[in-house]
């Protein structure tokens, strides 16, 4: 039964993979103003942790929808406890299956790599103050993330995302893809300026 049952969900991601999903190659979930406030608050309000224990901690960093559907890719950097960057590759991402409930996850698999996953990462700076990680995503090669880490006045961890948006650098946290018949319509970057004051967003044409 166990057999039968990874076998059936194996074949039902292949197939959302291949259809929807072959779809769109960088996708956050905007459909409507109410969704994007929405994420603007999940971001600013999570994008923090307390101080993390001995085994670190994990920072939500940005998320990847798409129009198809509410399922969200959440991608996270893991911290030590003086908020670096822990381990060699410590940006990952999962599944957050909001269709199926508020907290059900679900890893990426192998063949969503390409259009989910990371292209390369790199950890450039460590202290005991913070760190960061240069990060590429395969949907986006021409567009390095900087990822920074560090510890706020009030002891607790901090991370953003930073990429070029609408030609200046912004923290980004949601990208949009609009999904069209047998491909993508369009992606929208929306992050966040340096200082915090408004939202920037850039729509690419696919």
């Amino acid at each position: 039964m166990l057999l039968l049952r990874a076998r059936d969900l194996l074949l039902l991601r292949a197939r959302d993979l291949l259809l929807p999903r072959a779809r769109d190659l960088l996708l956050p979930r905007v459909r409507t103003r109410a969704v994007l406030l929405a994420a603007v608050f999940a971001w600013s309000s999570a994008a923090r942790a307390d101080a993390p224990g001995p085994g670190g901690a994990a920072l939500p960093l940005f998320t990847i929808a798409k129009s198809e559907n509410k399922n969200q890719v959440q991608y996270t950097v893991r911290v030590d406890a003086h908020c670096a960057p822990s381990g060699p590759s410590p940006v990952a991402a999962y599944w957050r299956m909001i269709e199926r409930g508020a907290n059900v996850t679900e890893p990426i698999l192998p063949v969503e790599v390409p259009a989910y996953g990371l292209e390369s990462q790199t950890v450039v700076a460590s202290s005991n103050q913070g760190g960061e990680v240069r990060a590429t995503l395969h949907a986006l090669p021409s567009r390095a993330v900087r990822v920074r880490t560090s510890r706020a006045n009030d002891g607790t961890c901090r991370a953003t995302a930073e990429v070029a948006i609408g030609g200046q650098p912004a923290n980004l946290f949601n990208v949009y893809a609009h999904l069209a018949w047998l491909g993508v319509d369009y992606l929208l970057l929306q992050g966040w300026t340096l200082d915090g004051a408004r939202v920037v967003r850039e729509k690419i044409a696919r």
